[in-house]
């Protein structure tokens, strides 16, 4: 599976009564793949996972993989903190048709490195798909240590490395440790290119739900050796990036993507819509972003 320099973690659209609204689900997939997507991941946190049912993410990963029609890779989100669970949803999702799986680091338990290795094996030895090992200390409380993820990228199915961390000094001894075995992708939009310096494939990206274009614009010019322009365009998306990241994700994205005439609804509580303060402090500078890019 070749999931490219850009996937974006796909917000769930809701109707009003808080349903999954499928057809906003398909004008945004649409919108996503004519702006710089080149693979979906469907169910994560931006997706609100954690408020959805397991018949709710089976039948949308049912749909995104019908209206998808192999024109790029679906990844499913179907990790939790129980390993057996996570092996159950895997299972199912297999059998949609989706391309391959991302599992997160369980949360809450915390478990120590050992057992971090021994969820991600089970799961991987459960399923024939390619999983993307999903690392996000911020959520999970816990975070993947180097020998670790170095024993992960030994497991064949165990194919890339979303890592969210934000450590740069980690993400370049994973890159350096783990050869060919890994590919290694960033789950901050902010390091995206930073992390191509040092050797990375890309960005598991929220950002590009609104400016997918402008970031592969960045990443072709910096594959092509044009380092100054790509530097240019990173320095320009730093602040909207930080906007979309000030209050919990996907709250800011949701309202962002109304701004390029992508609908999709309100959030699930516990988490609530932005303030109209909040919204205009965010529109000053997607304003200001429309005029300097």
């Amino acid at each position: 599976m070749n999931i490219g320099p850009i996937a974006t973690a796909m917000v769930t659209p809701f109707q009003l009564d808080g349903s999954i609204n499928y057809a906003a689900t398909e004008l945004l997939i649409e919108h996503l793949l004519a702006t710089g997507t080149d693979s979906l991941v469907v169910s994560g946190t931006t997706g609100e996972s954690p408020t959805l049912s397991t018949e709710e993410k089976l039948n949308l990963l049912k749909f995104v993989v019908e209206k998808v029609n192999n024109r790029v890779p679906v990844i499913a989100g179907t990790g939790s903190n129980s390993t057996a669970a996570s092996i159950d949803l895997s299972l199912k999702a297999e059998t949609l048709g989706v391309d391959g799986l991302m599992i997160v680091t369980p949360y809450y338990n915390k478990p120590n490195q050992r057992g971090l290795i021994a969820h991600f094996a089970a799961i991987a030895n459960a399923t024939t798909l390619p999983i993307v090992v999903y690392n996000v200390p911020s959520r999970s409380v816990i975070n993947m240590e180097l020998e670790t993820v170095v024993a992960l990228s030994q497991i064949p199915s165990i194919k890339f490395l979303k890592e969210a961390s934000g450590n740069l000094d980690q993400m370049t001894r994973i890159l350096s440790e783990t050869k060919d075995h890994l590919k290694v992708y960033s789950g901050d939009d902010s390091l995206t290119l930073p992390l191509l310096a040092i050797g990375g494939c890309g960005i598991v990206s929220v950002a590009s739900h609104i400016v997918g274009n402008d970031m592969k614009k960045m990443i072709v010019a910096f594959q092509s050796g044009n380092h100054s322009e790509a530097a240019r365009i990173h320095q320009t998306l730093l602040p909207l990036i930080q906007a979309l990241f000030k209050h919990p994700n996907p709250i800011v994205v949701k309202y962002a993507l109304s701004k390029v005439g992508i609908e999709t609804g309100n959030l699930r509580l516990p988490l609530v819509e932005m303030t109209e303060s909040e919204k205009r402090d965010f529109d000053i500078i997607w304003d200001h972003y429309l005029n300097t890019i």
